[in-house]
């Protein structure tokens, strides 16, 4: 297995032990290949939850941008659905699975086939 095989395996793992998803592994993949190298970088690959500003880039880049979403307050709600589920005492939420739980949420899987 390579390194993103190896991160891919981590964030199934997360999905499932810290929020009770069980995730749909090609999906998975896809979303983390679309992260791109963020992945691999030690601040990139995770969302500071804690951070207004780093919400909002998840908001405008991700939501909007990447899945066509218009601007709305549902956006941010839905942000803080995932930091819900994913915990918000939990220090590392990984920017795949952060987005992968996006992804499940507004039902945009077909951004990914």
């Amino acid at each position: 297995m390579g390194k993103r095989d190896d991160l891919i395996a981590k964030y199934a793992e997360d999905l499932k032990s810290k929020c009770g998803v069980e995730p749909d592994m090609d999906l998975l993949t896809k979303v983390t290949i679309g992260c791109g190298p963020a992945i691999y970088k030690e601040d990139a690959s995770t969302v500071a939850a804690s951070q207004d500003g780093e919400l909002e880039t998840v908001k405008t880049n991700f939501l909007m941008k990447k899945l066509g979403l218009a601007d709305s307050p549902e956006l941010m709600d839905a942000i803080n659905v995932v930091i819900d589920t994913y915990g918000r005492s939990e220090r590392n939420k990984y920017r795949a699975v952060f987005y992968y739980m996006l992804v499940k949420h507004f039902g945009k899987e077909a951004v990914y086939s």
